[in-house]
């Protein structure tokens, strides 16, 4: 492999150098806290999408220190958008220990970057190599498409220890001697914008010759995926209620849920079998915070994708009893708040959506709102 490797290395780095995007994380990148929070960002998420996030984000908390200061539903707020929030609670967890442990320094040594939250060996090989130079391997989706077809590896990536432990030795053997960062990046550059899953522009690809699949002329049957997603189907419901005095309250999910977790929402509940969309709206608010409310008006609905689920959430409106007593029963906690004080609020993106319907409605006159 090693004269292969050389000749990957050069060609591959002389491209990187002449076609290397010019992205705001990489203005930074002998800054470890910077390339940690890129990281997890591009983390199942477009480079596209990533980036106002990121801009917003290093705005916000330039340093390790201010992120760690905090508090989690700013953190939270900054986040919302990006999906996977989980990655968000981690960084903040993550630059708290930093702090504690290593004087808000982030560490150079690997067992020490793997011990903190969401920090696995990709993400740890990322930060070694780009912000310190060490000789540590990656493994994302691209590298994993790159290097599935320049040595035409077998095996589902997803599914095959065998195969998972092949590509992190060849990704570690064909790091070149003071150049890890540089090489990683241009084998997640080259997966990025040549390299492609579904139509890869061979023609343009400085190591076309060295490609094995690309030699079998079947380049896009690597990698050797096998599953099909599973997709699983989601009825929700969220519902509005409101106050004497106009005001709409949301709720706050538990830190700990696995969805959304530690965000605001209308209070929300998962349709039953049986149960009318009416009745699920109606055992929203009781189950969030104990209310009983009168009846409840459709105003819309909304689809959304997370990970495998298609969603459709419905929204409803109910007022509140003038006795209304909440308590936070399947919440964290609950606010009322003006309804144009809930953009304040860390939001996923479907609960921003569903808002922005309501709104919608109520500018057409089809809804007593605002």
């Amino acid at each position: 492999m090693s004269e292969k490797k050389g000749e990957f290395a050069h060609a591959l780095l002389a491209w990187y150098e002449r076609n290397k995007r010019d992205l705001p994380w990489r203005r930074r990148q002998h800054d470890p806290y910077a390339v940690w929070v890129s990281e997890i960002m591009l983390q199942q998420t477009t480079v596209a999408a990533v980036i106002p996030f990121y801009d917003r984000w290093m705005a916000r908390f330039p340093t390790v220190e201010v992120l760690a200061h905090a508090p989690l539903d700013d953190v939270l707020k900054h986040w919302a958008g990006l999906g996977y929030y989980a990655r968000a609670r981690n960084l903040h967890r993550g630059a708290q220990e930093v702090m504690a442990k290593y004087g808000g320094r982030v560490p150079s040594d690997p067992a020490q970057l793997l011990a903190l939250p969401g920090i696995g060996r990709y993400t740890a090989g990322a930060i070694l190599s780009i912000a310190f130079n060490q000789e540590a391997p990656i493994l994302d989706a691209n590298v994993i498409r790159v290097l599935s077809r320049v040595y035409a590896v077998t095996g589902d990536p997803k599914t095959s220890a065998a195969t998972q432990a092949e590509l992190w030795r060849l990704a570690e053997e064909a790091i070149p001697g003071g150049r890890a960062g540089d090489f990683n990046q241009a084998m997640m550059e080259l997966g990025a914008l040549v390299c492609t899953a579904a139509a890869p522009r061979c023609s343009s690809c400085p190591v076309e010759s060295l490609c094995a699949a690309k030699a079998l002329g079947e380049p896009t049957a690597y990698p050797q995926f096998q599953g099909v997603k599973t997709w699983l189907d989601v009825e929700d419901v969220s519902i509005v209620i409101r106050d004497g005095q106009r005001r709409v309250l949301l709720a706050q999910r538990p830190p700990e849920a696995s969805l959304w977790g530690g965000l605001w929402e209308l209070p929300r509940a998962t349709r039953q079998e049986g149960e009318t969309l009416p009745q699920c709206a109606a055992r929203a608010a009781c189950e969030a915070v104990g209310l009983a409310v009168g009846p409840v008006t459709p105003f819309g609905s909304i689809k959304h994708v997370v990970a495998n689920r298609r969603i459709t959430l419905h929204g409803f409106t109910a007022d509140a009893p003038p006795d209304a007593a909440p308590v936070a029963v399947g919440c964290a906690r609950f606010v009322w708040e003006p309804p144009d004080s809930l953009k304040h609020y860390a939001l996923a993106t479907p609960q921003v959506r569903l808002l922005e319907k309501l709104a919608q409605e109520a500018v057409q006159g089809r809804l007593d709102f605002g």
